[in-house]
């Protein structure tokens, strides 16, 4: 099961890649194991609430974390080069003393706000009536169960 932690700290690389939704964090997860369970109206309600709050401090935090990486001096694009090559030792690329120390100040900043959003997201869910962990097991079982899937989507579009 996905921890709140592991979402917050998956929270920073999404961001600056442009993702904004929880499911697709979740989606990063290897191994995909059909959940099944039975999610009532009521609960999908809920859930769909939690998620439209996520993802509004989602979109609050990738507007913060862009602030920091240009407030570096960075361009977005080539914060995630360096970035992205820091993740993967397979990839090299040239990065200069200047831009390592740069990257590595920005990085520790972004992640110091971490706390904050993790609390928000979590809060989210919370003031939804919905308990963390229930809500990851009803966004793990939305990956694989299209009628979950459909249910939601009418939800969130009615």
């Amino acid at each position: 099961m996905i921890k709140m932690k592991r979402i917050a700290s998956l929270l920073f690389a999404f961001a600056l890649l442009g993702s904004a939704t929880i499911i697709a964090q979740n989606q990063q997860l290897p191994q995909q194991q059909a959940v099944e369970i039975d999610v009532s109206d009521q609960e999908l309600s809920k859930f769909a609430n939690a998620y439209q709050r996520i993802r509004l401090v989602n979109q609050k935090a990738q507007q913060e974390m862009v602030k920091k990486v240009e407030g570096s001096g960075f361009e977005i694009k080539r914060f995630n080069e360096i970035h992205q090559a820091s993740l993967d030792p397979n990839t090299e690329i040239e990065v200069s003393a200047d831009e390592k120390e740069k990257h590595k100040a920005v990085v520790a900043e972004i992640e110091s706000m971490q706390g904050k959003f993790q609390e928000q997201m979590e809060n989210a869910i919370t003031e939804q009536g919905l308990e963390v962990e229930r809500y990851e097991k009803i966004a793990m079982a939305l990956q694989t169960d299209t009628e979950l899937q459909q249910r939601l989507r009418e939800l969130m579009q009615g």
